[in-house]
């Protein structure tokens, strides 16, 4: 401890000399060095401060921590502080992060976000164990097994997620609309995703659903649309509970529907960091009227597709408001074992407007659900009510199964199905207009 309080002594000495030179150098130079000066100074000033608090709560700090310690947390207050995307990796976190984009993993099929300082679930991956265990998009994760997630960074949460496959992990959650937490328990496994695939709709509708924003999205739309070229008047996209993924697939993506125009802009604090993306001619491939599904699971990459379409009045958007996730992410490696990741910018959609915290709202405003049928009363003899009550209990609501989809019918989505989700439904109503003043 001696040793520390002269190494605090040292360097508020060498501020003091600091200070001293920076008086006489103001008296010599004009105002913009002295500006320079001065806010030299001013960080050898806060440096001081800092290793001083440092000695001090090392040398009385009931639990005793060690310096590396200390300065972890330092750290790690000082990035989680910045915003909810921003956060010092450990050794841990760092080795989980390289895990997770180089290697293979176990997980739940969730991406996570903060909202509110809340862990929030942007949205479940179809077909995922997450996903099957009944997770919604807007649930806030209170829980990992018996962790709380108060105060928790969203790394360390999805470290705690991840983990072998087959293994169990019990999660609590806080839902809308629910008056008690709900206890899920999920077994994890390897996650891989359908990104694209498409259905008709009548004759002429084509329906196209991105999961998430893989390598291969925007190539896959295309083919599917060319594929169906000949017959679709009409298209709907769906982003509903898509996380996102990548900025050159989102743009690409977008860049099929519209000629010209900017699609996005990424703005931060350094000039080096702006990029704007623009449309290019020859990469649309269709003039077809659009409509475009989201929903409070529509995050990232989602947001900029259905906002530029919004904004380049290219698209109808139709659901509900979307997540607010638009800043850019770089992780910058400190040590070998160590790295920050850290927010150097936002996006910007082409109306100026930004995504952050935010969100899309779309032009028209469907809550989701069922679609009302006053035939559907309920009139059941005794004998049958066993098994409408178990097909009661099977209903999910807001959106199609798709996993029941794709087992049951690979090319169609019934009038029957639209019935489930009459987000979907309000989608087509619209698509037929749109056809219908087209063809005028």
């Amino acid at each position: 401890m001696k040793n520390t309080k002269m190494m605090v002594v040292g360097f508020v000495s060498a501020v003091a000399i600091s200070v001293a030179l920076s008086t006489s150098l103001l008296a010599k130079n004009n105002v913009p060095e002295a500006t320079e000066a001065s806010v030299e100074a001013s960080r050898l000033q806060s440096l001081a401060k800092f290793t001083k608090v440092l000695g001090i709560v090392e040398q009385y700090n009931v639990d005793g921590l060690s310096v590396d310690q200390l300065i972890d947390k330092s750290l790690q207050g000082m990035l989680s502080n910045l915003d909810a995307h921003s956060t010092y990796m450990d050794k841990k976190s760092y080795d989980n992060l390289k895990t997770q984009t180089d290697g293979e993993f176990g997980g739940l099929g969730i991406t996570v976000g903060m909202r509110d300082n809340a862990l929030t679930v942007i949205a479940p991956i179809e077909g995922t164990p997450a996903d099957k265990a009944g997770i919604k998009a807007g649930d806030i994760i209170l829980k990992i097994n018996a962790k709380s997630t108060l105060s928790m960074t969203i790394d360390d949460a999805v470290g705690l997620m991840r983990g072998a496959p087959k293994t169990p992990i019990d999660i609590t959650i806080v839902r809308k609309g629910v008056a008690d937490p709900i206890k899920v328990h999920i077994i994890r496994d390897i996650i891989t995703v359908e990104s694209v695939y498409t259905r008709t709709i009548g004759a002429d509708i084509l329906y196209v659903r991105v999961t998430s924003f893989d390598k291969k999205v925007a190539s896959d739309v295309k083919k599917a649309i060319k594929k169906h070229a000949t017959k679709s008047k009409g298209i709907i996209l769906d982003l509903r509970n898509n996380p996102g993924g990548l900025l050159d697939q989102a743009v690409e993506l977008t860049d099929l529907f519209v000629n010209e125009g900017i699609i996005v802009s990424q703005k931060g604090r350094n000039k080096a960091d702006d990029v704007t993306y623009k449309a290019t001619k020859s990469a649309t491939i269709t003039d077809l009227p659009l409509v475009v599904l989201v929903n409070e699971g529509s995050a990232s990459a989602s947001e900029i597709v259905s906002g530029a379409l919004q904004d380049l009045k290219r698209a109808v958007i139709v659901g509900e408001k979307t997540f607010g996730k638009g800043s850019v992410q770089v992780v910058m490696p400190i040590t070998e074992s160590e790295a920050v990741k850290l927010t150097i910018a936002r996006y910007y959609l082409p109306s100026g407007r930004t995504i952050q915290a935010v969100g899309v709202a779309p032009d028209i405003e469907v809550v989701a659900g069922e679609v009302k049928n006053h035939d559907k009363s309920f009139n059941i003899k005794e004998s049958d009510l066993k098994k409408h009550l178990e097909s009661e209990l099977e209903k999910e609501g807001g959106m199609i199964d798709v996993t029941e989809v794709n087992a049951t019918n690979k090319t169609v989505i019934t009038t029957e199905q639209l019935t489930k989700d009459i987000q979907l439904k309000e989608g087509v109503d619209i698509i037929k207009a749109l056809i219908i003043v087209k063809g005028k």
